[in-house]
Order: C-alpha cells, then sequence, then structure tokens
C-alpha cells in the first residue's frame, strides 16, 4: 500500500502507511523514532508543545485553514 498523506482541514497533516515506507527527519537528517506507528500527525498550526507532531493545539487556538486538492504546475526544466 501506498503512503497517504492527508491535509485535514483546520488541522493537522497525516501520514499513513508501512512503518517502513516512510520515515521523518529533522533538519539534521537524523531519524525521530516512531515505535512502528502506521500514522502519525504532524502540526500545521505551529502552536503544539509536541512539534513537530500535533497534539490538539489547533483546536484550542482557534488554527483555520482549508487546502483543497488541485494540480501543480509542472517542475522547470533542468538548468544546462
Amino acid at each position: 500500500m501506498a503512503v497517504k498523506v492527508t491535509v485535514f482541514n483546520n488541522g493537522p497533516i497525516r501520514i499513513e502507511g508501512d512503518p517502513s515506507d516512510f520515515i521523518l527527519c529533522d533538519a539534521q537528517g537524523k531519524e525521530y523514532g516512531l515505535a512502528g506507528r502506521r500514522a502519525i500527525s504532524l502540526c500545521r498550526c505551529g502552536h503544539s508543545a509536541n512539534k513537530p507532531f500535533c497534539d490538539g493545539a489547533h483546536a484550542r487556538q482557534g488554527f483555520q485553514s482549508v487546502c483543497e486538492a488541485r494540480e501543480l504546475p509542472p517542475p522547470p526544466p533542468p538548468k544546462a
């Protein structure tokens, strides 16, 4: 099964899939230990006390962001 990423309206980004199919790394490339979880939720509101993971702070803070799926334009051609 492919890894599924869902952007919830007014909430987190949810990543679901086989734990061997995705890794989450910090800015230095060090992996977060996900303890075999098949799903994780990442904070979008910036208020989580457990960043980068969601702790439900978006609901307490009244975070609002609606994101509808759309087609992205093609990437620019590689520079020669």
